[in-house]
């Protein structure tokens, strides 16, 4: 009973699958000049961070959600096989040599070589194609020995074999090995365990082995099929027919992936139904695949014989399009009678039974060319064609007569057997009667392209145009005539251009440049939606817009697409970041999404259609954090410092010489096939207040920090708008020499000596200018005392020139004295030679005694004249008592001497003293003469310059 209900499970998972596979997977593939690599892929693994790794044949490959990395074999060889251990390492096997990379100090990968570590006599390794963990430590495989290690990395011993081992499989804790001539075996601890007959296996090529119960293996070979083991008993798989089997695996899910030779991927339920076949045919790169991997969130990676895929098996989007036989560029589509019809640039193609498997879609018969609408009616589904309109009827399209170029179909209000139609040339109606459809008219007095019409309650026709603005048709009674008002920028809108018209919970609302508008039609005019505001910027352009049979609302806009789900309250759930993945895929000439079930709707793409069903979405998380990938010191050169491994850190801090202030951080986030849509926020804790703008640019460069400990932050989203765990790098920038601890020491002691440098410099300046000071004012008394100098010599001069003039006035009245005295005696000495004259010629004596009496007075008055004291006198004082010095100088001089010295200090001739001494000339010069002896003159020397210089 239990396992009844166990395949009861499994049938309906299955079928519920099945339900669920209109169309496939968007997938990416990446291209050996991407990755940067060799064109085969022999194996996948992923670290607990996310990064996924290659096994290449140009070396290991490294995705981190943003850029492929290579890491080479010292020897430059292929690599055959990778896994990676919970501490981080990751060991790989490849041609000659096998070990394992972990990171250095930066966290840059390096090749640690395990070879040397197992008995020399088995180092000349050719192929080592598997390496495995488990329990029991570690497996490298080749052809003829399987080594055995520890957990850290002590050999232990190896399993060998006589014939050779053709493949190795690891599945849930078991490795399997299939052994030449004895078949398919099991590993325990150190020996092999057979598993089954030794003749089934023993000349088979297994490509993958699966452990689906603990008493059962199914086993997958290259040529023979699948089979399954149960106690001991194989019994071969029926349900599903595979060839060239290269790898499976089982998924997360249960069901089993299946990559093959030239077939592409199956996927299947573990009981063997299919699901689907994703090949060349229906978007699959390449056909041959050597590896399988299921990452974290559940998608599947393909290493390919040449390039990579990744295939998102949970994605809520699939694609219909040449996978499903459907081709052209998608316009819109309907769901009628069970069917799905789709309508392409290539005619209607039908898929019959949308439930079945692999079922594929078929062109409609006589449909072929640019159909823009399918929309049933009644008992009829229309189609609106390039040719017309066309009626659907047994897989075959029939014309109906009338005008050609119709873009869409609607019911004229309250006229149910009447259909609106919008063609290039105005609006048309047929008419719906004796269960057929026929055209009827032209709708005269509009001739404009009407691609978008809505009807409003009243039942005026709305008409949007690209470029022209908006049109309100209203039909006269006779539904043969319409007066037309058009509407612009002078009636409330942004424009003329991009305003449509749609029909949101029965009310009409515009869309615009300018956001979401509505028609007041007491004011004739337009005015912004204010309802819209909480869901839509005000200035979002919106392309299109759908109301489902629930009220939720799908929307394209000019950079995103999504959902306004409807919830129990009238309110709406905005979903719009899930769509990102597909936005580039969307139809960018006539934007449309048509609703097909509930919940489920049809996004015109340019190849074919994207299908969504809001029942499908799932609340998402992010499994992957934000990683830092790696630090530079930039430069003329960049230098790494930081490689991108986490573990590779120690708990200190990293110190950066100021001089290498310069870093640049990249970032990534390692979800798959998300190059194009992972924003990133940064933050320098330290220089930035907090996280910058979303960008999606991820690196972050920083110039010229200071000194300081800072610690970069970094965060991620991805394209569904999911935040990423955040990361953090933390490090120091040292201060530059003049700024170091050491330096601040010297500069307490050069500021101290400076301080006492400058209280000296200062005090000295105040010394300085004191001395300036008394300098000035003792410039200042000098100036004043040589002033009063100047001015007692002025009154001195003034004086000296007054005792001069008085001197003069002296000499003067000395000189007029002394030539008066010399007249005087003269004029006496002449008078008494004429006296004596008289006395000769006289006769009589009375006469001569008279006269000669008058001689002796006058000669008398001559010797005794007392003039001469106070001559002394009057010299003295003009000549600064030359006499009384003279004379104590010279004691020994007579008065005669002492007059003619006097007379000689007057600069007086030989002749002028003569008269005042009343001697002759000779008499004179005699007396000069005794004088020079008395005063011991050298001959040499001047009497008079003598006497004048005493």
């Amino acid at each position: 009973m239990k396992r009844f209900v166990i395949f009861l499970f499994i049938m309906i998972y299955g079928i519920e699958n099945n339900a669920q596979r209109l169309g496939i997977p968007i997938s990416t593939y990446y291209s050996s000049q991407a990755y940067n690599g060799g064109i085969q892929n022999y194996a996948i693994a992923q670290n607990s961070e996310g990064l996924i790794y290659v096994a290449n044949n140009f070396g290991l490959l490294e995705y981190d959600g943003v850029n492929w990395r290579r890491y080479a074999l010292p020897s430059g060889s292929k690599m055959r096989h990778v896994q990676i251990a919970e501490n981080g390492n990751i060991y790989v096997a490849g041609q000659g040599d096998f070990g394992y990379f972990s990171p250095d100090k930066i966290g840059r990968l390096q090749f640690t070589s395990m070879k040397p570590l197992i008995p020399e006599a088995f180092q000349n390794l050719e192929e080592v194609w598997k390496v495995f963990i488990s329990n029991s430590g570690l497996y490298f495989c080749t052809s003829n020995r399987i080594y055995l290690f520890n957990s850290d990395h002590t050999y232990l011993e190896e399993i060998s074999t006589k014939s050779s081992f053709e493949s190795f499989h690891y599945h849930q804790g078991q490795i399997f090995v299939n052994e030449l001539g004895k078949g398919l075996s099991r590993i325990e601890k150190t020996h092999l365990e057979s598993l089954g007959s030794i003749d089934h296996f023993e000349q088979s090529q297994i490509s993958a082995v699966l452990q689906m119960s603990p008493t059962n293996q199914t086993i997958f070979s290259k040529n023979h099929g699948i089979h399954s083991i149960q106690r001991g008993q194989i019994e071969p798989w029926k349900s599903v027919s595979a060839d060239n089997i290269n790898v499976a695996i089982q998924l997360k899910n249960g069901n089993v992936a299946i990559g093959t030779q030239d077939q592409g991927l199956m996927i299947i339920t573990n009981s063997g139904e299919s699901i689907f076949t994703y090949n060349q045919q229906n978007g699959l790169n390449n056909n041959t695949i050597l590896s399988l991997f299921e990452d974290l969130s559940g998608n599947l990676w393909i290493g390919h014989n040449n390039g990579i895929s990744v295939i998102d098996l949970n994605a809520q989007f699939l694609q219909v399009n040449q996978s499903s036989g459907l081709y052209g560029i998608g316009y819109h589509a309907a769901y009628y009678q069970g069917n799905i019809y789709f309508g392409t640039s290539n005619g209607v193609y039908v898929m019959n039974d949308a439930n079945k498997t692999n079922q594929k879609a078929v062109l409609v018969r006589n449909s072929y060319g640019q159909v823009y609408q399918i929309k049933p009616f009644n008992n009829f589904l229309l189609v609106a064609h390039h040719d017309g309109a066309f009626v659907l009827k047994d897989n075959k399209a029939e014309k109906i007569p009338g005008p050609s170029g119709l873009w869409n179909f609607q019911t004229l209000k309250n006229n149910p057997n009447l259909l609106l139609v919008g063609g290039y040339n105005g609006i048309y109606l047929y008419i719906i009667e004796n269960d057929k459809i026929e055209f009827l008219r032209q709708i005269k007095g509009f001739y404009e392209s009407s691609r978008i019409i809505e009807q409003d309650l009243e039942g005026n026709i709305w008409v949007a145009h690209g470029y022209k603005g908006l049109y309100k048709l209203t039909l006269d009674a006779s539904l043969e005539n319409a007066s037309v008002e058009v509407f612009g920028p002078e009636s409330g809108l942004p424009s003329n251009v991009l305003n449509n018209v749609w029909s949101i919970k029965n009310e009409l609302v515009f869309t615009t440049q300018a956001g979401i508008f509505k028609y007041d039609k007491i004011t004739n005019r337009f005015e912004v939606d204010d309802y819209f505001l909480k869901y839509f910027k005000r200035d979002e352009i919106l392309h299109f817009l759908l109301e489902d049979q629930l009220g939720n609302i799908y929307y394209i806009s000019e950079n995103n697409a999504g959902v306004l789900e409807k919830k129990v309250d009238g309110t709406f759930q905005k979903h719009q970041e899930d769509f990102n993945q597909i936005r580039k895929l969307l139809n960018d000439d006539l934007q449309n999404i048509a609703s097909i079930k509930s919940n489920e709707v049809l996004f015109a793409a340019n190849d074919g259609f994207i299908r969504f069903n809001l029942n499908d979405k799932k609340t998402k998380t992010n499994l992957y954090p934000t990683l830092i990938r790696s630090v530079y010191i930039t430069g003329t050169t960049d230098s790494l410092i930081h490689d991108g491994n986490s573990k590779s850190r120690d708990s200190s801090m990293l110190k950066i010489p100021y001089k290498k202030s310069n870093l640049r951080f990249e970032a990534s986030n390692p979800t798959p096939a998300n190059e194009q849509y992972l924003s990133f926020q940064y933050w320098l804790e330290g220089f930035e207040e907090e996280y910058g703008e979303w960008v999606f640019k991820n690196e972050k460069a920083y110039t010229n920090l200071r000194e300081g400990k800072y610690t970069f932050h970094v965060r991620s989203k991805d394209q569904n708008g999911i935040l990423a765990t955040p990361t953090s790098w933390s490090f120091e920038i040292l201060p530059p020499w003049y700024r170091s601890g050491i330096a601040y020491f010297c500069y307490v002691i050069i500021f101290g000596f400076a301080a006492f440098a400058f209280y000296r410099t200062i005090d000295k300046k105040y010394q300085k200018k004191t001395q300036k000071i008394k300098t000035a004012s003792q410039q200042v008394i000098d100036e004043k005392d040589s002033e009063l100098q100047h001015s007692l010599q002025e009154v001195e001069k003034l004086r000296n020139e007054n005792l001069l003039q008085e001197i003069q006035l002296k000499d003067k009245e000395l000189a007029t004295a002394t030539m008066h005295l010399i007249t005087k005696n003269g004029f006496i000495d002449h008078l008494k030679t004429n006296l004596g004259g008289i006395i000769k010629k006289s006769k009589n004596q009375e006469v001569k005694n008279e006269i000669q009496k008058v001689i002796k007075n006058i000669e008398k008055n001559i010797a005794e004249d007392e003039d001469w004291e106070q001559f002394e006198i009057h010299f003295d004082q003009v000549h600064g008592d030359f006499m009384s010095r003279f004379k104590k100088v010279y004691p020994t001089l007579s008065p005669q001497e002492i007059k003619l010295s006097a007379y000689l200090r007057m600069n007086l001739s030989t002749k002028e003293i003569a008269y005042l001494m009343n001697i002759s000339v000779r008499g004179v010069e005699i007396a000069r003469y005794r004088l020079r002896k008395k005063l011991e003159l050298v001959r040499e020397e001047n009497l008079q310059e003598f006497i004048l210089k005493f």
